[in-house]
């Protein structure tokens, strides 16, 4: 089994893209992982002009610290509509406001998403109305869930819909 580097340098990761429509675009690289880390979420993001790397959200669990490396945007943090630029540090706290990103710049924005990575994950999906349930049993969410699921929820009351006779 190979061992994972003890340094990698951001200038030259593999980044991946993803992009979902018009709106949605981004190149990452996951970096906890190349690093051997779990336990710890770390991903390099870059977003060109004019496009947005995730759907405005909020996680009820996982914490999320941004920073900025170069570009400018919008932090979109619940009602608020905050301009960041190079060197600025954004807190996402779980359970607090849904938050988004977006590159309002001429170039791309490139940016550091750090979170705790843990066995379970809600998050909600405020535009949308959606909710995400992630949970691994077995150590983490993101890498062994043993129950994923999206969706949108009818509230029940606890007994509601459970044969009770």
């Amino acid at each position: 089994m190979t061992k994972p580097p003890t340094i990698i340098n951001l200038e030259e990761v593999t980044l991946e893209r993803q992009a979902a429509g018009s709106r949605f675009e981004a190149r990452t690289a996951i970096l906890g992982r190349q690093l051997g880390l779990f336990a710890v979420g770390a991903t390099l993001h870059e977003v060109p002009p004019g496009k947005i790397a995730c759907p405005f959200h909020r996680h009820h669990v996982t914490e999320e610290m941004f920073v900025v490396l170069s570009g400018t945007g919008i932090y979109r943090y619940g009602e608020q509509r905050l301009p960041i630029k190079p060197w600025d540090c954004l807190g996402a706290p779980a359970g607090g406001e849904a938050h988004q990103i977006i590159n309002t710049g001429e170039v791309p924005l490139r940016y550091l998403g750090i979170s705790n990575n843990g066995n379970a994950d809600v998050t909600e999906y405020p535009d949308s109305g959606r909710v995400r349930i992630d949970v691994g049993a077995k150590g983490f969410h993101r890498e062994d869930a043993t129950f994923r699921q999206g969706g949108r929820i009818t509230p029940l009351g606890y007994w509601e819909g459970e044969k009770v006779d």
